[in-house]
């Protein structure tokens, strides 16, 4: 910090001698001073500093860079560039990505700028708000996007921004092999936008622990990513969205192999260790696969998305790096509450009197479960507030309380480990009486526990809260969620049909809407296929099982070959979605029969089909 503060003196020096001058990110960026207060640095490898500049324009906001020395940005330079390509070629397509691409310069061997993204946090410090596990925690980001988005609309808004710009990302960073890929190089901005920085590592060259790679996945795809894009821990449509923008952009970029071939060949003699011989650019033409067709590549990233959702390295490496960078956390970080947008105190909010909790609610969103109304009055604010807060939330508290006090100065926290069902009536009945305990001795514990911000945080009103003051609300019946018997129709099946050289090929590639068993889990579905008549049983296809789900992802294809265009039509294709039982009779889900006479096969047949039950034939 020493060190800093006699740096920027040097740089205020310069301003009082030259007046302004323009940054090198940009020429239209004119600055005529730093300002001290707003500069820090950052705790990686190679210290990067933080630095705020005036702006020479009286109306402009102060100018924020990175200023690196250690690293070289040509590769960040020629990375950056890289995917800028890749965004004009989806956008030229009609899909925008709604990437975020920041300017990067470099200013000499091993030094240069880089712009800051406003609004932007990593991922490690969005998690860590959960604690230093928060790596295998599924809900952070979802929290973090719902406190910078109270409004529903807005919360939308802000999930389809991340999956559009997940989706890009998961793209860009596997066919560029981008590597080094922890919490702390990925970010994301309020409004659901998320990008990669930091690109020190491509082509797959990958950092080594010894013998093992460190980047064990195919690109960065985690569980708490798929938690914003599912709104929820089950697969719904939205996750079916996302795979199809994954492969839609990744066959884009494929039509594209040689631009990106031409453009990296080029750089080859620029003195970039890992862009230095054919082996480098036989990475990109291998990611990119440009003998396969578009099926097949497909197929392909579906399962590069599957593989990179369940590797556990990813979040391993992301908890290991949380753990390294405990040491350099300063000792003014305070904790905050992952739920609270900002902190509030006794000064802004006005001294609390009493707090009671009064009743707990019922809700169904965005899980099941219950919450707990606070009423919360003030001396100088005549009316009352109320406040929901759920179990985990005031748990949140009581252990960010005590990285700030003894545990002697705080009151003892109910239990959360209950017997029999943790959300029925009864237990929650039993801990709206010990969280009242809780919260009576927070507020009349010592002056430093009763009136530290964390409290006043807690018992602030959030948006949500404005809807605590009415009445319960009424629960959707769980009885007619699925209202439909097993033999009706419930769901649809997404399929792509085309016939090219005697070959029919049938695309399965998602199902959405399928009904529980009958004891209420969610099947092990499956899709088997038959062209009719079929006596024999000779065209049976089948894919694979996912695995406890009502809304599954498969992108396979299924494949009949010698069949003429004559015989063709005169065959229904049977297609059935079964549930994987074991060791007993595999139930089924639902069917549909197409004839495919009735489809035009000189080109692509592509949409979703009713399931019906057996002899519907639904079309």
């Amino acid at each position: 910090q020493g060190i800093l503060r006699e740096g920027l003196e040097d740089v205020a020096q310069f301003f009082k001698a030259h007046g302004s001058c323009r940054l090198p990110l940009s020429p239209s960026l004119l600055v005529k001073g730093i300002v001290p207060r707003d500069c820090s640095y950052f705790n990686s490898n190679a210290v990067p500093l933080k630095l705020s500049f005036q702006n020479v324009d009286p109306l402009g906001e102060n100018i924020r860079v990175i200023f690196k020395c250690g690293d070289d940005l040509r590769q960040d330079m020629l990375t950056l560039q890289m995917i800028r390509i890749m965004n004009k070629i989806w956008v030229q397509e009609g899909l925008d990505m709604r990437m975020v691409i920041f300017r990067c310069f470099s200013t000499g061997r091993g030094r240069g700028m880089v712009e800051m993204i406003p609004n932007a946090e990593t991922l490690r410090k969005i998690q860590v708000e959960h604690g230093v596990t928060g790596s295998f925690k599924d809900r952070p980001l979802a929290d973090w996007l719902q406190k910078h988005n109270p409004k529903e609309d807005e919360y939308e808004k802000a999930v389809e921004n991340f999956i559009y710009s997940c989706a890009g990302c998961c793209v860009a960073t596997y066919v560029l092999g981008i590597c080094d890929r922890h919490n702390d190089n990925i970010m994301l901005k309020t409004t659901g936008h998320m990008f990669h920085i930091d690109f020190g590592r491509f082509l797959g060259h990958a950092q080594m622990f010894g013998n093992i790679k460190r980047d064990r996945a195919p690109f960065v795809f985690t569980s708490d990513m798929a938690y914003v894009i599912n709104g929820g821990d089950k697969p719904s449509s939205r996750f079916h969205d996302f795979v199809d923008l994954c492969c839609q952009a990744y066959n884009l970029i494929r039509k594209h192999t040689h631009l990106f071939l031409n453009l990296l060949g080029l750089m080859l003699s620029c003195g970039i260790p890992e862009l230095s011989d054919l082996e480098d650019l036989k990475y990109v033409y291998d990611a990119l696969r440009p003998q396969d067709s578009d099926a097949d590549a497909t197929t392909y990233f579906t399962r590069l998305i599957e593989s990179s959702l369940g590797s556990v390295a990813t979040k391993l490496n992301f908890f290991i790096h949380n753990l390294a960078q405990m040491k350099f956390t300063g000792s003014d970080a305070r904790p905050t509450l992952s739920f609270a947008p900002r902190t509030h105190t006794l000064k802004t909010s006005g001294r609390i009197r009493d707090v009671f909790l009064c009743r707990h609610e019922r809700v169904f969103n965005p899980s099941k479960g219950y919450t707990y109304v606070v009423k919360v009055q003030r001396d100088n604010v005549g009316e009352v507030t109320f406040v929901q807060r759920t179990f985990e939330e005031f748990q949140e508290l009581h252990n960010k309380l005590r990285l700030l006090f003894p545990s002697s100065l705080l009151p003892s926290f109910p239990s959360r480990f209950v017997i029999g069902r943790s959300r029925g009536e009864a237990v929650a009945e039993r801990r709206k009486e010990e969280l009242n305990g809780y919260i009576w001795h927070l507020i009349h514990a010592t002056p430093e526990v009763a009136e530290c911000d964390l409290i006043y945080t807690f018992f602030h009103p959030l948006p949500r809260d404005e809807k605590a003051a009415g009445t319960n609300p009424s629960p959707k019946p769980a009885d007619t969620m699925w209202a439909q018997s097993l033999g009706k129709v419930g769901g649809e099946v997404k399929l792509s049909i085309s016939y090219k050289n005697n070959k029919l090929f049938i695309m399965v590639m998602h199902i959405r809407g399928l009904p529980p068993l009958q004891d209420g889990n969610d099947p092990d579905p499956y899709v088997k296929t038959y062209l009719l008549p079929d006596p024999q049983k000779t065209t049976k296809r089948k894919t694979k099982v996912a695995r406890k789900t009502c809304n599954p992802t498969y992108n396979e294809m299924l494949v009949y070959d010698g069949i003429p265009r004559g015989d063709l039509e005169q065959r229904e294709l049977r297609l059935s979605v079964l549930s994987e039982e074991g060791f007993w009779e595999n139930i089924l889900l639902g069917e549909v029969g197409i004839r495919l006479r009735d489809l035009d096969l000189a080109q692509e047949k592509m949409g979703w089909f009713a399931l019906g039950s057996r002899g519907h034939g639904t079309l």
